[in-house]
C-alpha cells in the first residue's frame, strides 16, 4: 500500500458526545476518508485525555487491515521522566491504538527546553532502537520553537526523517511561530514536512466579513479550503493534517483535497490580503490545542474563554457574556487563575496566558 500524500486525518479534535468520542460519527468519517483514497492518521497519547488513541483502535484498527492505513503516534514529554519510562509508555500506546507498530513516531512538541529532557532521557537513542526492532518505520518530531533551534536539532540528529510544523498563511510572519523560516530550515536539511494547524484551530475557516469578502470574490470554495490548499502548495510539504470534528468538515476537506490543485498567484495574493486584515483584529492567537487545560489546578477552560474573547472582539457578539457563564460553570473562571504558569510552560503558541486571562476577566467579569 502506498501512502496517499497531501491530506491526513488529525485525531486531536474528534467529535464528542457526553464527554466521550462520538464513535458512530468517527466511523463514518474514517470510512469516507479511506473511500476517497486517503490513508494517513495522526494521534498522540495526550489527545482527548487518551480517548484519541482508543478511538483510533475502535474506528480504524479494528475495522481495517493494518496494511490499509498509516498511523502516526508521538512520544510526549509529559508522560516520562527517565529512559526506563519510555518502553512501558510505548507499549501502552500500541495497546491503546490496537496495533503492533507505528508507521511514524514523533518526538512531540519539541522546543529548546524539551530538547534537554529528550536528550537526558536518551529518547533519541530509544526511537532508533524502536526502528531497528521494526516497532516504528520512520522517526520524526513535531516542533514548536524558533528556526535556529530546529536548525541545531536537525544538525545534531540527522536520523530525524520528517518534521511536523505549524504552517498556515496567518503564521507566515508571526514572530511567535515564524512558520516560513521554520519551513525553510526543513528545506535546508531536506526533511519532508507534515503540516499541523493549517486552518489555525478553525480560525481560518470562520473569517470576519471583511476578510471573508476577499476570498468570496474568488468563488473557489470554503474558507477552510484555501487554508488547506495554501499549506499543501509548498513543495517540501508531503502531508497536511486536518483536525476534523464533524462529518461536514470531513466532506468539505475531501472535496478540496481529493483532486488537489496548487494555489495560483491570485489566490496567494488573496490570502496575503486576508492575513493583513486579520492582523488588525488583535485577537488571542490560541489554536484550542487544549495542552494548557490538563495541568490547570483551577480547571479553567482556557481555550474556550479565549474563543469567546475573540468572538467578542471581532463580532461584538452579545451572547459571549452568557456563553462565558456557561463555559465556566462548575469550572474555573478567568479570575481564578493563581499565576502558577503551568499553562504557559506547555503552550505551543508561547502565549502570555496569565496576562490574557486577566484581560478576559476584565471583559467578562
Amino acid at each position: 500500500m502506498e501512502l496517499r500524500e497531501k491530506f491526513g486525518f488529525g485525531c486531536m479534535r474528534l467529535p464528542m458526545k457526553d464527554k466521550e468520542v462520538d464513535l458512530e460519527q468517527v466511523n463514518q468519517m474514517v470510512d469516507e476518508f479511506i473511500e476517497a483514497g486517503f490513508n494517513y492518521f495522526d494521534t498522540a497519547h495526550g489527545y482527548l485525555d487518551g480517548l484519541s488513541e482508543t478511538a483510533v483502535r475502535e474506528c480504524v484498527a479494528k475495522r481495517y487491515p493494518r496494511d490499509a492505513y498509516y498511523l502516526t503516534n508521538k512520544l510526549t514529554s509529559n508522560f516520562f521522566n527517565s529512559y526506563e519510562d519510555l518502553m512501558p509508555l510505548f507499549e501502552l500506546q500500541l495497546k491503546q491504538c490496537g496495533v503492533d507498530y507505528f508507521d511514524y513516531y514523533l518526538l512531540h512538541a519539541m522546543n529548546r527546553e524539551y530538547y534537554k529532557k529528550y536528550t537526558s532521557c536518551r529518547a533519541f537513542e530509544f526511537v532508533q532502537e524502536l526502528k531497528q526492532a521494526n516497532k516504528i518505520k520512520h522517526i520524526g518530531m513535531s516542533f514548536h520553537d524558533q528556526p535556529e533551534v530546529l536548525d541545531k536539532i536537525l544538525s545534531e540528529h540527522p536520523e530525524i526523517e520528517v518534521v511536523q510544523i505549524q504552517f498556515n498563511y496567518l503564521d507566515a510572519d508571526n514572530p511567535n511561530v515564524e512558520s516560513d523560516k521554520v519551513y525553510q530550515v526543513c528545506v535546508k536539511h531536506h526533511k519532508p514536512v507534515i503540516v499541523m494547524e493549517p486552518v489555525r484551530g478553525g480560525r481560518l475557516a470562520d473569517l470576519p466579513a471583511e476578510a471573508g469578502k476577499v476570498l468570496d470574490e474568488l468563488h473557489g470554495g470554503s474558507y477552510a479550503s484555501y487554508a488547506l490548499r495554501y499549506a499543501a502548495s509548498f513543495d517540501q510539504v508531503f502531508m497536511v493534517l486536518s483536525g476534523m470534528s464533524s462529518l461536514e468538515q470531513m466532506r468539505d476537506n475531501l472535496a478540496t483535497m481529493k483532486d488537489f490543485k496548487k494555489m495560483n498567484e491570485e489566490e496567494f495574493a488573496a490570502v496575503a490580503k486576508v492575513r493583513e486584515i486579520l492582523k488588525t483584529l488583535h485577537q488571542i492567537e490560541c489554536t484550542a490545542c487544549q495542552y494548557c487545560v490538563a495541568g490547570c489546578p483551577k480547571q479553567i477552560p482556557i481555550p474556550d474563554i479565549f474563543a469567546l474573547y475573540n468572538a467578542k472582539k471581532t463580532y461584538n457578539d452579545w451572547t459571549s457574556a452568557s456563553n462565558y457563564k456557561k463555559c465556566t460553570e462548575n469550572k474555573g473562571k478567568a479570575s481564578d487563575c493563581i499565576k502558577c504558569g503551568k499553562c504557559e510552560h506547555v503552550c505551543p503558541q508561547h502565549l502570555k496566558i496569565r496576562d490574557l486571562l486577566e484581560e478576559a476577566a476584565k471583559v467578562f467579569e
